[in-house]
């Protein structure tokens, strides 16, 4: 308040030597005009001094001054000069992101709120052939126009990552991956996964192809066992229980090959040429009978249907992970339990259910449940024949039909499986009935 006091006062004494010697001449008024004119003056000076500094010289020293006007020039200079170090350092830290961004090996692409292009690393120049001549400031979009990003790049769920091929070199794999910050800006980062994407390849056909190969002797196998087996009321009893157990794991192993060729077959094909309305009661009656001749009567299975409309996909591959989750459900509770096959509502949609009272499982073992040959009781999966695949192709059938699984189970209460279909997947009953006529 200093500065400000002492302006008072100057305007003060200003007010009062105009007002006298404007009083010497007869004229007050005239004399205090004055006196305050000539402060004005001042004010005037300094504030185009201020003016021309702000806008010739600003990084400067301010012009000499005293009073309020000094201490002005003075908090402008050091508020000046905190900007300028600001800047600094942000401009250091932009600089060393982008010399990190510029030393990795996966493309970064920074956009802004529009999806238009604002900054780019070298290595998006060459997996995506952006040119910083001329395509600065272009619509992500118009650079990368193949539908399925143009499709992910819209939905704003970047969840999961994209799997396209390079815009400039179709020998290239690149897996993309949108995150959103700011305000609605996106950084869009590219990796190029050719080598993993190959070799997941020749693991899809190296297990495809040798299940294929192992099909027919296990057919020749087991057609022996068959005809042996009729004459197994005559071998000794050490030779048919051996001739039993031979049966048995020969069926284990053709149910292990055929759930290895359907899950090499979902995985390869693309899937959505024989997707249709499904008519639900009876595609849940019929898994119901599959799962009570299963059961053989120690497991009480029902069906409940709490939704009218019906699932557009394919009836076989549906049937298929429902079948996996009634017979799991067959498999793994113990005599006297209830199994119920579930077709409800949803927030997202509507959904299939397979609960069970059964003994529960471990959250612990959730997260892992649907990788391929994984089981909580190793011992136990053994004995009830189960190969180990079925949740596995359950997960990718989900995901041919734009679903996904949920598991909701503790240790002594029972499990849920939930398959949740989005909204867009359901038709009216009328359509399934339509098509069931048709056909």
């Amino acid at each position: 308040m200093r500065p400000w006091s002492h302006e008072l006062w100057r305007l003060g004494l200003l007010a009062v030597a105009g007002s006298l010697v404007g009083w010497l001449f007869s004229a007050p008024g005239l004399g205090l005009a004055a006196g305050l004119a000539l402060r004005l003056v001042y004010h005037l000076r300094q504030l185009h001094a201020l003016r021309r500094w702000l806008t010739r010289n600003p990084h400067s020293e301010p012009p000499a001054a005293t009073g309020l006007w000094g201490e002005l020039f003075d908090r402008l200079y050091r508020y000046q000069k905190g900007q300028r170090h600001t800047q600094h350092r942000l401009q250091a830290t932009l600089k060393r992101i982008q010399e990190s961004s510029e030393a990795m090996r996966d493309s970064v692409v920074m956009l802004d709120q529009h999806g238009d292009l604002e900054w780019w690393n070298s290595a998006a120049e060459r997996m995506l052939g952006l040119k910083a001549a001329h395509d600065r400031g272009q619509h992500i979009t118009n650079l990368v126009r193949d539908p399925r990003f143009v499709a992910y790049f819209k939905a704003r769920d970047y969840r999961e990552p994209l799997t396209l091929t390079s815009p400039v070199d179709e020998r290239k794999v690149l897996q993309f991956q949108i995150t959103l910050y700011g305000d609605d800006e996106r950084l869009v980062m590219a990796r190029d996964i050719t080598r993993l994407h190959r070799l997941e390849e020749m693991r899809r056909d190296f297990v495809a192809n040798v299940s294929h190969e192992l099909r027919t002797p296990l057919t020749v196998l087991a057609g022996y066992l068959e005809t042996y087996a009729d004459a197994a009321d005559r071998l000794p009893p050490r030779l048919a229980q051996g001739l039993t157990r031979m049966q048995e794991q020969t069926t284990r192993m053709q149910n292990l090959v055929n759930d290895l060729l359907l899950l090499s077959r979902l995985e390869i094909d693309q899937g959505g040429e024989d997707h249709l309305p499904l008519a639900m009661p009876a595609l849940l009656e019929e898994v119901r009978q599959d799962a009570e001749a299963l059961s053989a009567g120690r497991q009480q299975i029902r069906v409940e249907l709490k939704e009218e409309r019906c699932l557009l996909g394919s009836d076989s591959e549906i049937h298929s992970a429902l079948s996996n989750l009634a017979a799991n459900a067959v498999r793994y509770t113990p005599e006297g339990s209830h199994v119920v096959l579930r077709w409800t509502s949803h927030p997202k949609g509507a959904c299939l259910e397979v609960e069970d009272d059964g003994e529960g499982i471990d959250p612990v073992h959730i997260p892992r449940l649907t990788e391929r040959f994984y089981r909580v009781d190793k011992g136990r999966s053994s004995e009830s024949g189960g190969t180990g695949l079925g949740l596995a192709i359950v997960k990718h059938v989900l995901l041919r039909h734009d679903a996904h699984l949920e598991i909701e189970s503790r240790p002594g209460q029972g499990a849920l499986f939930r398959c949740v279909f989005p909204a867009v997947r359901l038709v009216a009953a009328e359509t399934a009935a339509d098509h069931v006529s048709d056909r």
